[in-house]
């Protein structure tokens, strides 16, 4: 297997400052040349130490937009965002403010996400407590007419008025002006106990163990669409039954959206399903791959899903047989098959929280590890059937470790991959970045 590691980020923030002035020096990996080595530049942001929840979305203009949540000491959560702009390689002159929190849920796994419509609209999600028990909480969805200077009031994509958990939301633009968001809805879990902590140790550990209790159902997955006056035009149920807490995901493909989650069986079974929003019809969930992972908890470890017309890449974490792995899986015909997986890495060092990209030349793998006490993210490329493996680099080694690294990010503008993720510096959260391409010839 091919295997280079690349220099490891010097993160300081003076020296992020120098070498962002030498990130226009990227470009983009040639197609007839794909095994040309990677670099890796840091990327400074314009967040500030205390920012965590990182979330990048790809705008279709081609830039790039960063959203976190800022939380300083004595002081209310702020939801921000900037725009990165590939073209002119620069922020903006300053981030802009989506939200401010009094009773914003700010959460390792459970994250905030903003997107951009075609017709210029910006959207963006967060989660809003709305009960005492540790996990009520609901989805809070807000809409940008003006490039983010001002928001909309927020709507509730859910009606049922319940103190449970709504979240782990996914966001997609349905033609030019519609949202498409799906969430993890807990309304049928009104009255059930809450059970015990998922297993401690380990990647799965984490986010409060959800389960069926008497009084209690099920986690539901449930979707809906939304028009420019943040009206519902479309509301649906796509599982009754679903994983309590892992990340949902969603991709455009050449047949529509294709929506990828963890399912749960009544074996607790946790396999990756998909379904697909065929007109106002969301297609049978079908899995991906038949893992047979039996998990009595949450693992709080989601799938990601990326798509170039057809062709459709679902990266996930899994210990079927006992052994912690990524898999990835890739199908021609925008979800309907998957061929046999791979596996990307295995072993108690994997740590999984996956994300993915794909374009017509290749497909991109981001995923963490953890070992001797030490973090480390990588990143590895494919051709984009997943028919060889091209390259993987570390991106980064990182002083914090467990669930404090949160969920890395990635976005690819321009053939240049993005990349952000949460650090922990003197027991405090802060986003960093890296941009990886090919060296330019000097």
């Amino acid at each position: 297997m091919p295997m280079r590691t690349a220099l490891l980020l010097l993160l300081s923030t003076a020296l992020l400052g120098a070498c962002g002035r030498d990130a226009s020096d990227l470009r983009p990996h040639d197609p007839g040349a794909l095994d040309a080595p990677t670099r890796v530049e840091p990327w400074p942001l314009p967040s500030q130490p205390g920012s965590s929840a990182p979330d990048l979305a790809l705008a279709p203009d081609g830039r790039v937009l960063l959203s976190w949540i800022d939380s300083q000491p004595g002081r209310r959560h702020l939801f921000r965002f900037s725009n990165w702009w590939p073209d002119d390689v620069r922020w903006d002159s300053a981030p802009k403010t989506i939200a401010v929190g009094n009773r914003m849920f700010v959460n390792w796994a459970d994250t905030p996400h903003i997107l951009a419509t075609p017709d210029g609209a910006l959207w963006a999600h967060w989660l809003q407590k709305n009960g005492d028990a540790p996990y009520a909480y609901d989805v809070a969805l807000t809409r940008s007419r003006d490039g983010g200077a001002s928001w909309s009031p927020p709507v509730l994509p859910h009606d049922d008025g319940t103190a449970t958990e709504h979240g782990f939301a996914a966001l997609w633009p349905q033609g030019d002006s519609l949202l498409g968001i799906a969430w993890l809805d807990g309304r049928a879990t009104a009255g059930a106990h809450v059970v015990a902590e998922a297993a401690a140790g380990g990647p799965q550990a984490g986010h409060a163990g959800h389960g069926d209790a008497e009084g209690g159902g099920a986690m539901a997955l449930r979707a809906a669409l939304f028009d420019g006056a943040l009206q519902p035009v479309l509301e649906s149920t796509v599982d009754t039954r679903v994983c309590d807490c892992c990340q949902t995901d969603v991709a455009l493909t050449a047949k529509g959206p294709l929506l990828v989650y963890r399912g749960r069986s009544q074996e607790e079974v946790r396999d990756i399903l998909v379904a697909r929003l065929q007109g106002n019809v969301w297609t049978a969930p079908r899995r991906v791959h038949a893992d047979g992972w039996v998990m009595p908890a949450c693992p709080v470890n989601g799938p990601a899903v990326a798509a170039e017309g057809d062709a459709v890449v679902v990266a996930w974490y899994t210990e079927a047989g006992g052994v912690p792995q990524v898999r990835l899986a890739h199908s021609a015909d925008a979800g309907e098959t998957f061929q046999a997986p791979l596996t990307l890495d295995q072993g108690a060092a994997v740590q999984g929280r996956v994300a993915v990209a794909v374009d017509a030349q290749q497909a991109r793998v981001l995923w963490l590890r953890e070992e001797n006490g030490a973090q480390s993210l990588w990143l590895a490329r494919y051709t984009a059937d997943l028919g060889r493996e091209l390259e993987r680099v570390q991106v980064a080694a990182l002083q914090g470790t467990g669930r404090g690294t949160g969920f890395p990010r990635l976005a690819v503008s321009g053939g240049i991959a993005h990349v952000v993720w949460t650090e922990i510096v003197d027991g405090s959260p802060q986003l960093h970045g890296a941009r990886l391409g090919v060296a330019a010839a000097r």
